[in-house]
């Protein structure tokens, strides 16, 4: 998504301001954890519901699993785009969740699905776009 919507996911927004040559600016401590997962992976799991779930309707949340701090992300992406570290601002945005994660047991027992695409792979990816 264009980073000036209100919509703009965090990669995004890291992923441009690195491609200026600007440090990517982290909200609070960046200690935020967020369960990032991969679209391919949220396409997968999407494809294994429609497949394998065969009655009723059932809701399923799709996560990689492993929470990672948005500092991690705004570093996996600085490093992989050879740009500046980081900058911890201590800002806030107002009403922004500290901790957002996915769990996706339910998808994993149910259905058997599990993600493929691993952290460091899906940020290098990113950053070739």
């Amino acid at each position: 998504m264009p980073q000036n919507t209100p919509y703009a996911g965090v990669a995004a927004i890291f992923t441009s301001a690195l491609r200026r040559g600007e440090a990517p600016k982290v909200f609070e401590d960046g200690q935020q954890r967020r369960d990032f997962v991969h679209v391919r992976d949220v396409a997968a799991a999407t494809v294994t519901a429609c497949e394998k779930h065969t009655h009723d309707v059932r809701a399923y949340n799709v996560g990689s699993g492993t929470p990672r701090t948005v500092g991690e992300m705004a570093a996996a992406l600085a490093h992989a785009l050879r740009g500046p570290k980081p900058e911890v601002t201590g800002q806030f945005r107002l009403g922004d969740v500290r901790h957002i994660t996915a769990d996706s047991s339910r998808l994993r027992d149910e259905l058997g699905w599990r993600p493929k695409v691993e952290f460091e792979a899906g940020m290098t990816e990113l950053a070739r776009l």
